[in-house]
């Protein structure tokens, strides 16, 4: 995927975080393009949040907050200290200076979901972006898109690791690439099955890094202490021939032991990789395959030290 050799022409298809959308946002999508460049960035109009959406924040953040600890892996948990963003809907350009001294990424406000190719180049050039708005008080436990908590909560507190902010902007150059290939299909698995619901050994037993599972409130407990999914070694093949749910809980969770070992794994040149599994079926959500090494949530957690 990082391998950034010349690519076939090809054509781009999707842009995903919670919900996937083809080409560009379509007319039915939440938020405010109207403002927006050309590069889907708006500014975050700080003062336009109202008092009731600060206070809806905080009831997300004091319940993620109540369920992340022993959950979450350490340096997700690290970086959610170092934002400080309990009190309400947080600025993103104080977030942003945060972010440059430990690992020069920025975040840029956007009205929701965006163009799959501007999305691969902000992170190509290390800028998240975030959308705007909040749900409202009746998705509280459930949205459809993308919004502010799930973008903020969920994927920036990891913007602050070295590694993973690495392995991120790695991501976008290899999704320019992708898109030349005719293979964001693939790509998009990759991102479900590690950005947004990736999961880690470490030494203090199974952790999430996963945006979709740390900003939900029941996939975290789900994803880690349910009989009922599969949690798989990661196998890069396997995890691209996987399909993925966008409104259940999920069936299948890919197990990392590292961000340096997905860094690694994820480094060699994607187009060959493309070319095997376009020839091979996909594997249903809660399929088995061969050669699959399953971890148990419970043996996992129960031997950690």
């Amino acid at each position: 995927m990082f391998d950034l050799t010349p690519a076939r022409a090809g054509v781009t298809e999707i842009r995903m975080l919670n919900t996937i959308v083809s080409n560009a946002p379509k007319p039915n999508l939440r938020g405010d393009y109207s403002h927006a460049d050309a590069h889907y960035v708006v500014e975050q109009r700080c003062g336009e949040y109202t008092a009731d959406e600060h206070a809806l924040w905080r009831r997300l953040y004091e319940r993620q907050m109540k369920l992340v600890p022993g959950y979450a892996c350490d340096d997700y948990l690290a970086g959610l200290v170092k934002l400080d963003a309990g009190d309400g809907i947080p600025r993103f350009d104080a977030a942003s200076r945060k972010l440059a001294r430990a690992t020069r990424w920025e975040l840029v406000a956007v009205p929701g979901l965006i163009p799959d190719l501007t999305f691969f180049e902000h992170l190509a050039k290390r800028r998240f972006p975030v959308t705007d708005w909040l749900r409202t008080p009746a998705e509280f436990d459930y949205i459809v898109e993308p919004d502010v908590f799930h973008d903020f909560f969920g994927h920036v507190p990891l913007l602050l690791d070295p590694v993973y902010a690495d392995y991120m902007e790695a991501y976008g150059k290899g999704g320019l690439k992708a898109a030349q290939l005719d293979s964001l299909k693939y790509l998009a698995r990759l991102y479900w099955y590690t950005v947004e619901f990736g999961l880690m050994t470490t030494p203090q037993g199974l952790r999430t890094y996963g945006a979709g599972i740390l900003s939900s409130g029941g996939e975290v407990v789900h994803s880690m202490d349910s009989p009922q999914p599969r949690r798989v070694k990661f196998d890069l093949e396997r995890l691209l021939r996987t399909e993925y749910n966008i409104d259940r809980y999920q069936d299948t969770y890919f197990v990392i032991e590292s961000f340096a070992q997905l860094i690694a794994d994820t480094a060699p040149d994607f187009t060959p990789v493309y070319e095997r599994v376009s020839t091979l079926p996909s594997y249903a959500t809660d399929q088995a395959a061969p050669g699959d090494v399953l971890l148990s949530a419970a043996t996992v957690r129960a031997t950690a030290p």
